[in-house]
């Protein structure tokens, strides 16, 4: 392999009168079918799978041991030539198929299942905006029935609970 890299995935690239850059190009290769649009079997192992299928993935965890040892929150890919590591770029995000849902980097850890964002929007209408101050339950009064009251307490539990609005 060579010294000098891409800049954003750490591919290996080409030199000028390199011997042999098919040894480079398809290292390149193989990098780049786990990097684009990356699916894992599962995130955070500390230690390889005892007989990986050809090409599965997982996202090594921060303290890995045995094969993985030094390669914490990489993506490895099992290859016919052993393992190959992907380093972890903050936002890079894969999906998990152990959770079901996609992983992000936040550039320390992998976070799976998390959404980020500042609206939810259906049929380009918000629907889900960000949180606004908490809404106080009534009490007293003497117009307002028992059962009302309840039951709008009960809308207010739930729209915290789901964290539309604080408690």
């Amino acid at each position: 392999m060579n010294d000098q890299m891409s800049v954003r995935l750490g591919l290996p690239l080409l030199q000028v009168g390199q011997a042999q850059k098919e040894v480079s190009h398809n290292e390149a290769l193989t990098l780049l079918d786990f990097a684009v649009q990356p699916v894992v079997e599962a995130v955070g192992l500390g230690a390889p799978p005892a007989s990986p299928d050809l090409g599965a993935c997982w996202v090594v965890g921060p303290a890995p041991t045995g094969a993985w040892t030094g390669s914490g929150n990489a993506i490895a890919g099992w290859t016919s030539a052993g393992w190959r590591f992907l380093a972890a770029r903050d936002g890079m995000t894969a999906w998990s198929r152990a959770d079901s849902a996609f992983a992000r980097f936040d550039g320390s850890h992998w976070r799976v299942g998390e959404i980020t964002g500042a609206g939810v929007f259906v049929s380009g209408h918000r629907v889900v905006g960000q949180q606004q101050p908490p809404i106080s339950v009534p009490t007293g009064g003497s117009m307002i029935d028992i059962e009302a009251r309840a039951a709008f307490a009960a809308v207010l539990a739930a729209l915290r609970s789901h964290g539309l609005i604080a408690a």
